[in-house]
């Protein structure tokens, strides 16, 4: 064969996402970053909603016909994420749109400092965000809303607050816990006594003999953006540890439920969870870092797969995703998602987790309150093997056929 024969039939090949993703022979122009990780047929776009500009990869465009599945992604991540379940799903014959996130990759909000107004960060003005965005694309409604780590909230809240459009929903990683409650005949009992300074979980973590800290309390503080921004191991190398402390490669990820939201069982999280107090998340992840071969090894996540993450938080920084992390801890912005209370989700739902993902366990009898409470038509809870924290990117096959068979049941 002629060189070129050659080349026009490495071309023609199929792109494989069975391991780590080929790179094509020619580089996908139609998207804003990952050219060379994300097959043809894949394309961004910029949308504005909500008052930012929103980027979304998405596939399976070619028909305006098509039922839409929207997939939302978490912390700290990107619409790249998604990259390996986006194909399948677009060949099965929908429409797949995923954004980066309100403060994340190309969209909007990045910018941000830790002085900036928390108000656009909010879970109901990110269910803002996902409806005007599908109703810009030209859809009245999506099939399923997909959510992982973050994301999962997000998806969950879409379903509970707009169920018209929202028509089903599978959560990954996180359970969603349901709306708020309301005092129920607090002005006819008894006045309770009310809790006691410093009788947080904060402070009773800080109090163990190892002292512990929570990472979503510590994701709140000023200077956490700085810390995994510009680390002393660098932010490729950082985010390298990071990915795989919390991936079924790290071998101790062996979770179990909690018996209580007690100090004492909280410890029992590992560090990337219940921190040492005296560390930032850097110095946490630093020592986890894999081996050269250990790297090389990564089928799920190749290191040209994660220079896309570490380019693009290079450039912006993680104080838009942990923005979102501020507002839910801040009750003068959580107080709104009472105007929810009772309300369950009652579109069909499923949830899958990697079993080894301490995610699910995080809060004692989240997955139980989630499967018998808050939502009213759980198809399915899945935990899948090989699998840590980042599910759809670690069992990507098996992630696939599990939302297909939702999708089509």
């Amino acid at each position: 064969m002629t060189r070129r024969q050659v080349l026009r039939a490495l071309a023609a090949m199929p792109i494989s996402f069975a391991g780590a993703v080929r790179v094509t022979a020619q580089a996908n122009r139609d998207v804003a970053y990952g050219g060379t990780t994300l097959p043809g047929g894949i394309r961004s776009r910029f949308i504005n909603v909500n008052g930012i500009t929103q980027h979304i990869l998405e596939a399976g465009f070619e028909s305006a016909a098509r039922p839409c599945v929207l997939l939302v992604h978490g912390f700290p991540e990107l619409a790249y994420s998604w990259r390996r379940v986006i194909p399948p799903l677009a060949r099965a014959g929908f429409h797949v749109i995923a954004p980066d996130l309100r403060g994340y990759g190309r969209s909007g909000g990045t910018d941000v400092t830790f002085d900036d107004d928390l108000a656009p960060f909010t879970l109901l003005n990110k269910v803002r965000d996902m409806l005007g965005l599908v109703s810009a694309i030209g859809h009245r409604s999506v099939v399923a809303v997909v959510g992982h780590d973050h994301g999962s909230g997000v998806a969950g809240w879409c379903a509970l607050a707009r169920p018209d459009v929202f028509r089903s929903v599978v959560l990954m990683s996180a359970p969603f816990a349901g709306a708020p409650s309301l005092a129920f005949n607090a002005a006819n009992d008894a006045p309770k006594p009310s809790a006691s300074a410093g009788a947080g979980i904060d402070d009773d973590l800080a109090k163990l003999p190892v002292p512990r800290k929570y990472y979503q309390t510590y994701y709140t503080t000023r200077p956490a953006n700085e810390n995994m921004w510009h680390p002393p191991q660098g932010i490729h190398n950082f985010l390298r540890a990071y990915y795989h402390f919390k991936s079924a490669d790290w071998k101790e990820n062996k979770p179990f439920p909690l018996t209580a939201n007690t100090a004492g069982e909280m410890a029992r999280l590992p560090r990337y969870y219940v921190m040492d107090l005296n560390k930032g998340m850097a110095e946490t992840v630093s020592p986890e870092m894999p081996s050269a071969s250990a790297t090389a090894a990564c089928k799920w996540l190749p290191e040209e797969e994660l220079r896309v993450y570490s380019a693009e938080y290079g450039r912006t920084g993680f104080q838009g995703g942990l923005n979102s992390y501020r507002v839910n801890r801040d009750p003068r912005y959580s107080a709104e998602l009472q105007l929810f209370s009772g309300r369950t989700i009652d579109v069909p739902s499923a949830f899958i987790a990697g079993k080894s993902d301490w995610g699910p366990y995080q809060r004692a009898g989240a997955v139980e309150i989630m499967r018998t409470k808050a939502c009213t038509q759980m198809r399915g809870v899945h935990f899948l093997d090989g699998a840590g924290h980042w599910v759809q990117q670690e069992q990507h096959e098996a992630v696939s056929r599990l939302l297909l068979e939702f999708l089509h049941g």
